[in-house]
């Protein structure tokens, strides 16, 4: 059974806040912080938060040197309408966990029913003792639908109950002035545009102040007995109060239904909010936790990892990929955000993570979401496009660093815009997608045109010197070393998608179906071999001193700085040191040219990595939450499982167990995706290339068994390995040929190898 149970949950405002993420309710539309219905103690912080997936608002970004093409205005996510808001009262007695007494409390996370629940049993002041369950959906199956089902059961008395059910259209973002990942100053980003009751459904619709967005809220009710009932406005939106009688042993249950429509989606917003709310009105809520778990029943078939003989650590596996799934985008409007939908960390924007820690995933377990995340870039290639321009580029797309609407939002440009390997992040998605679908529809219909535009930047932005191909002044993904020459992980990516810019044109080709790309690109056969003259000749920095590749051209002339010798007060360094100092020294925040040989290992022999992998290990710092998964995943191809062991097991219990101390503000999805990695490309030894599907799974000592499934072509592959053997079955679909532990096998059913032949 799949769930994350929290007994006796502490009533400390830390742990509160963090309970808000760790049970908050998404599924990748609308995101609901898992805040308690009533509120809590006075003084308490909290971020009581409500999120739609690509809607925000526009806010200003001034520039203390208005240079040209600098960032002045970003994207922000919003808090929109508040309907979590329940109070009850028992015989006038104002439910509270701060009150009374509470005689046992517990909450949880069922993976399977996809809902969160809290039950409470509680003795009021006057001694009058009720039983509360409180259960919370985001429907899957209607995105728009945030369900609240709120049963009391009167234990010891019979009487007067009142249970006063708020609808809030006066909202604010979160803002902390202290803390760099959320909004430092306080900003009312959406006002209440209109406020009405239709019979008994609020309806409450309001209007970004800036970007013009407009989201409708619509709310309604049914309770189990008979209630007398008002509903009226107030300053702040609409107030339902309903009072009933009832009887010891009695169980009244209030289901409270919000439908959340946004204009980036629908055209009449309040039409359609009005339309779903009468459809999910008319049916049975059974039916609606049905289809919840029909939904996730498919998911959890398709995307199984179960860790044998480490149960912590197998739970928190668990978490992360139904995080994944709560937190991706179903339709090609969004993506992403590095919190999910769990909080503004990061201000909702959308990064690199989604395509080299998030989509191996969802390549591997929920094809549509991968398909469409790609298809989100693509709505968004016109501003690319101009981005480019903005830049200096006088062709191609120069895709933005961080983003929800396509324009860019990084102030901060050194460590921001400049890191243009995102185009080859991209372009490299597109290319794991085909290889592991051969769907060569998503191709013609938008990813061949998306990879000529990438390629078309590196073409603008690279020359020729001495025979090589350079790119210079970027940034890779180690923000601690910024605006440098021929970052090896952009030049290998750069040839990587410059490569599948001239292949999906190709592969097209062959069926007659590029003529839709042509047109739209303008694309000649001149320029293609351009782009496979230039991939050809990219300069990749090597030292053979060293026998590794240096993170850039200039990286190994600068003082070396071991992380062994950084106290822990001085963690992380990007709050304590000057950008610039930091830029003056071999230090790494997280994995850069060790996240390429991960990738791209076939560019490089072993002994090259396995070179690099222990020269950057002294000096990277995992400052960053996306670096010790990468780590995890290299060291158990080196065989150095040990270590690997060590990495997944900091990747994996970020936030589940909060370690960084940081998850109040939201979930690091990019994590989670790449805690799935360590376990399955890591341990899993999985790599999907050019010449098949590869498998090499292997386990540390501390595990008794690894088994995972994954969709591969018109597959359905499932890997179980112990010590003593490794059996891979073929669950669904054609035979196939893998190439195991590096000897090509043909599996119709099923396939062992005993522990002798597995390296």
């Amino acid at each position: 059974m799949k769930r994350y149970v929290l007994d006796d949950f502490k009533l400390d405002n830390e742990s509160l806040k963090l309970g808000e993420t760790i049970f908050h309710n998404a599924n990748g539309y609308i995101g609901v912080r898992g805040c308690f219905e009533e509120g809590y103690k006075d003084g308490f912080d909290t971020v009581r938060g409500t999120y739609i997936n690509g809607f925000y608002n526009f806010v200003p970004m001034p520039q203390a040197e208005k240079l040209c093409g600098l960032i002045e205005e970003k994207q922000t996510i919003v808090n929109v309408t508040d309907t979590q808001g329940i109070e009850l009262y028992v015989c006038g007695e104002r439910f509270s966990l701060f009150a009374g007494k509470v005689l046992s409390k517990k909450r949880w996370l069922d993976m399977e029913k996809g809902i969160t629940c809290r039950e409470i049993t509680w003795q009021s002041p006057k001694g009058k003792t009720v039983e509360i369950l409180i259960k919370r959906m985001c429907s899957f199956t209607c995105l728009p639908l945030f369900l609240i089902e709120y049963s009391v059961r009167a234990v010891d008395f019979s009487g007067d109950i009142q249970i006063k059910s708020t609808h809030t259209g006066e909202v604010m973002n979160y803002f902390n002035p202290n803390d760099p990942r959320v909004a430092g100053e306080a900003c009312k980003h959406i006002f209440t545009e209109s406020k009405e009751i239709i019979e008994d459904i609020s309806v409450i619709s309001s209007l970004t102040a800036k970007s013009a967005l407009r989201a409708v809220t619509a709310v309604s009710h049914k309770l189990s007995k008979e209630t007398s009932h008002t509903a009226e406005q107030s300053k702040d939106g609409v107030i339902f109060n309903f009072h009933t009688q009832i009887e010891q042993e009695e169980t009244v249950v209030c289901h409270k239904y919000s439908v959340i429509c946004d204009s980036v989606r629908y055209k009449d917003t309040k039409k359609e909010a009005l339309r779903l709310m009468e459809e999910t009105r008319q049916r049975k809520t059974g039916e609606l936790y049905k289809e919840q778990e029909e939904y996730l029943s498919v998911f959890w078939q398709n995307c199984g990892v179960d860790i044998l003989g480490e149960e912590e650590l197998n739970e928190a596996i668990q978490y992360n990929m139904y995080q994944l799934v709560q937190s991706a985008g179903k339709e090609p409007h969004s993506n992403v955000a590095a919190k999910g939908l769990s909080g503004e960390g990061y201000e909702g924007h959308f990064f690199w993570d989604t395509e080299m820690y998030l989509q191996p995933f969802y390549i591997l377990n929920a094809r549509e979401i991968a398909g469409n995340l790609i298809r989100y870039r693509y709505t968004i290639l016109d501003d690319a496009k101009e981005n480019a321009k903005i830049l200096g580029h006088k062709k191609g797309a120069a895709y933005p660093w961080r983003t929800i609407m396509g324009k860019e939002c990084s102030g901060y440009f050194p460590s921001g815009s400049a890191q243009y390997h995102i185009n080859g992040d991209i372009a490299y998605s597109i290319a794991a997608y085909y290889l592991a679908t051969k769907d060569k529809a998503l191709l013609e219909e938008c990813g061949c045109e998306m990879l000529i535009e990438t390629a078309r930047l590196w073409m603008d932005i690279g020359n020729y010197q001495n025979g090589m191909f350079h790119i210079n002044t970027v940034t890779g993904p180690d923000e601690y070393t910024c605006l440098v020459n021929n970052n090896y992980y952009t030049n290998v990516l750069a040839a990587y998608n410059l490569k599948w810019a001239y292949k999906s044109f190709e592969l097209l080709k062959e069926e007659k179906r590029e003529a839709d790309v042509e047109k739209k690109t303008g694309i000649t056969k001149e320029e293609l071999s351009s782009f496979i003259k230039a991939a050809a000749a990219m300069y990749l920095p090597y030292d053979e001193t060293l026998g590794i590749n240096p993170q850039d051209d200039s990286f190994l002339q600068k003082s070396i700085w071991e992380v062994s010798t950084i106290r822990e007060e001085e963690k992380p360094l990007l709050l304590h040191y000057h950008p610039m100092h930091l830029y003056r020294y071999q230090i790494c925040k997280q994995a850069d040219t060790v996240l390429a040989h991960f990738i791209l290992e076939d560019e490089q022999d072993m002994e090259t990595i396995r070179n690099s992998f222990a020269y950057y290990e002294k000096i990277t710092t995992h400052d960053s939450s996306l670096s010790t998964c990468i780590f995890s995943i290299v060291a158990a191809k080196l065989g150095m499982l040990d270590k690997a062991y060590e990495y997944l097991g900091e990747s994996a219990k970020l936030d589940l167990f909060n370690t960084h101390k940081n998850t109040a503000d939201g979930i690091h999805t990019a994590n989670m995706g790449g805690t799935y990695m360590a376990v399955v490309y890591g341990f899993g030894g999985l790599r999907i290339k050019v010449d098949g599907l590869h498998l090499e799974p292997r386990l540390p000592k501390a595990w008794q068994g690894l088994r995972f499934s994954f969709l591969y072509e018109d597959a359905q592959i499932e890997v179980n390995v112990t010590p003593e053997k490794c059996v891979i079955t073929l669950l669904k679909g054609k035979q196939k040929e893998l190439h195991v532990y590096g000897k090509k096998v043909l599996l119709k059913k099923s396939l062992t190898i005993l522990k002798e032949d597995m390296k």
